[in-house]
This record gives structure tokens, C-alpha cells and sequence, in this order.
């Protein structure tokens, strides 16, 4: 038997049930302390393989590990008098079995507002978490200067070990790995960097050179490492989520204008092989660093669903968020069949863009 196929199917469960509890169980708390009545939560799609009842809500585990669901009871029907009988009455029995419960659509909408908007930032709160994990036993590299190599940019600007990059063209930087990113995702041909020399602010221009046809530096290494085995680690598992927040809209950014192409974007196959990788390039390194990087991995995702989530697009919570923002201004909901036809509509579509990323990342192997 291959084992490394197994420990990576065993991680990608792992790590996708990981980030769907965190975004369903943001959706299910919310719902819960706002007296939402949830119909069912689950975790993974297709026949159920466990379930159980309880608090008026079904737990299921199903059979294919992608994505999840915290359901609530058909909250894009049309009207009360559309529903199928027998659904009707098993979600007053439901709602009869705690009295404080209530339908989804009979909850204020400040209240449905709050439920849609916590799967996200529940990502976002996991991978702070998860951050927590990384960078007490990693430590953070912060932006001073240890090395300037000899031809390149930063040296021709009068940089100089000890030097502290505090700004990239007006952006604030933090950590080293902020500096990298810029040299990936920036397409600025000069950089203005501000930086701190034995107390003074200072600023410079350059040219970062490519050293691929992607990939540019500027010449500069940092072996600033900063200690988070204290309460330093608070602040830099947040720097460390702000960092891949940037990177997520960054590369949103890059795609949407053309500079990312259909190949830099990769759905469950594509992460899948990148576990696999990262397990074959980390194992030398012991067991415990290969589970740093899954959770290093498990950050980054649960970040990019976070934010993908609340983009304005139909069947996402952004896009159930812009409706329910409308009836908090008009004061009445939208049409609810309407609403229903406009996420019918994005599901479709959602649809099919998951199984073209497949169908490109499956043909990945072959090229």
C-alpha cells in the first residue's frame, strides 16, 4: 500500500472538515444565540454516512469530503403556502420541540445579517487561532536586515544591514514575508521603500530585477526572527492572518486583470496534490514539521474561503448578505422568489466552475 496516498487523502479530510466546521459552526452559533431554528448541519456532500439529532438540529457527516452546510428551512421559498405539506409540518414539529426557536426568515434582519456574516469571519477566527499554533513554535521574521547582496537593487538604493523596511510604496510592512509577496503580486517598476536606520526614518527608490519571469527581488535577507513564545505571539498570529489576507486579495486582484491565468487556480484536486508535495519536501524534516505545514496550509485556505465567501456573488454569503443589506434599507425583503431565481442561478454556476477547476487540475497531471 502506498502510505504517502493515504496520509494525504487523511490530511485533505482533515483539513477541509476542519475549515467547513469553523465556517458551518459560525453560521449554526450565530443562528443558535439569535434563536434561528437550524434544520441541519453537515459536514461533506452526498448520502449520509452518520447522523444524529439533537436540540431540534440534525448532525450528519456525508460521504464526499467537500464542503458542508448549515441548513435552515428552505429560506428562499416563495411564500409559506408553496411549501410541501409534510416539510411544513416537520419544521413545526421542529420548532415546537424548543419553543424559543424560530424560522429563518421570521428573524430580524440584523439577526440574519449576523448569521450570514459569521461563517467567514469564523474562518478568519480559526486561522488566527491556527496562527497562534505556528508562530509559538516558528517564530515570525520581522523586516530588518541582516544581508544586502552584492549587484542587486537594494545595494544600488543604499540600503544596509540593520536597516528596518517599514513601508513598501506607501504600504505598510511588517513581516519579511510581506516583502516577498510584493515582489510577486506588485507590478509597480519602481518601489518606494521607507526604512529605519539607528532611529531615522529614511526613503529610497529602486527597481526590483527578475530572477524569473515571474518572481523579482530586490537583494535584501532577514534573519530578524522574533520570539512568540510569549504575548508577542497575539500580535503576530494576527499579523500573520493580515499577511494572507492581503495575499488572498491580491491574487483576486491578479486574476480578475489577467495576470494570474487558469492554471494558478486549483480546487480540491489541485490542493490535494499540494498536500501530497508538501509532505514529500517536509517528512525528511520529522513528523512535527510536516504538521506545521498542514496547519500552515489550513490557515491559508480557511482565510481564502473566509474572504471568498463574502464576495457579492450569488449563492455565496456576500451575495445573501447584499440582499438582506437591501431590505435593511428598504425595510421589506426582496421578492423571495426573485432572491431564490438570482442564488438558483449562482449555484449553477458555481456548478460549473467547479468542475472545469477539476477537469484543469486533472489534466495538470498530464501536461
Amino acid at each position: 500500500m502506498d502510505f504517502r496516498f493515504v496520509w494525504t487523502i487523511l490530511f485533505f479530510i482533515i483539513i477541509f472538515s476542519f475549515i467547513v466546521i469553523g465556517h458551518e459552526g459560525g453560521h449554526f452559533l450565530i443562528a443558535k444565540i439569535n434563536g434561528i431554528h437550524v434544520v441541519e448541519f453537515t459536514i461533506g456532500l452526498g448520502p449520509k454516512l452518520l447522523h444524529f439529532k439533537a436540540g431540534g438540529t440534525e448532525f450528519s457527516i456525508r460521504a464526499l469530503p467537500f464542503g458542508g452546510a448549515c441548513i435552515f428551512e428552505n429560506p428562499d421559498e416563495a411564500d409559506d403556502e408553496e411549501e410541501d405539506k409534510e416539510n411544513e409540518d416537520k419544521l413545526v414539529k421542529d420548532l415546537t420541540s424548543d419553543k424559543n426557536s424560530k424560522a429563518f426568515k421570521d428573524a430580524s434582519v440584523w439577526a440574519r445579517i449576523a448569521t450570514v456574516v459569521a461563517g467567514p469571519l469564523f474562518n478568519i477566527l480559526l486561522a488566527y487561532i491556527l496562527g497562534l499554533f505556528i508562530v509559538f513554535f516558528c517564530g515570525e521574521c520581522g523586516t530588518v536586515i541582516s544581508e544586502v547582496k552584492a549587484g542587486m537593487p537594494a545595494e544600488a538604493a543604499g540600503l544596509m544591514p540593520g536597516d528596518k523596511i517599514t513601508k513598501i510604496n506607501g504600504e505598510r510592512i511588517y513581516l519579511f514575508s510581506e516583502i516577498k509577496m510584493l515582489a510577486f503580486v506588485d507590478n509597480n517598476e519602481t518601489w518606494v521603500v521607507e526604512y529605519e536606520r539607528d532611529g531615522q526614518k529614511y526613503s529610497t527608490d529602486l527597481v526590483p530585477v527578475f530572477v524569473s519571469k515571474d518572481s523579482r527581488v530586490i537583494g535584501v535577507a532577514s534573519e530578524d526572527i522574533i520570539d512568540c513564545t510569549n504575548l508577542n505571539m497575539f500580535k503576530y498570529s494576527a499579523l500573520e492572518i493580515r499577511y494572507w489576507v492581503k495575499a488572498t486579495f491580491k491574487s483576486l486582484k491578479m486574476l480578475f486583470t489577467g495576470r494570474l491565468t487558469k492554471d494558478d487556480v486549483s480546487g480540491p484536486v489541485g490542493m490535494a496534490q499540494i498536500i501530497d508535495t508538501t509532505i514529500e519536501e517536509t517528512k525528511q524534516y520529522g513528523v512535527f514539521t510536516v504538521l506545521l505545514n498542514m496547519v500552515n496550509i489550513t490557515v491559508l485556505l480557511s482565510v481564502n474561503l473566509g474572504i471568498m465567501n463574502m464576495l457579492p456573488l450569488p449563492a455565496l454569503d456576500g451575495g445573501r448578505l447584499i440582499f438582506l443589506l437591501i431590505e435593511a434599507v428598504i425595510r421589506k425583503p426582496v421578492p423571495r422568489k426573485f432572491e431564490a431565481i438570482v442564488h438558483g442561478a449562482g449555484i449553477v454556476a458555481l456548478l460549473l466552475l467547479s468542475v472545469f477547476i477539476l477537469i484543469n487540475d486533472i489534466t495538470k497531471f498530464f501536461r
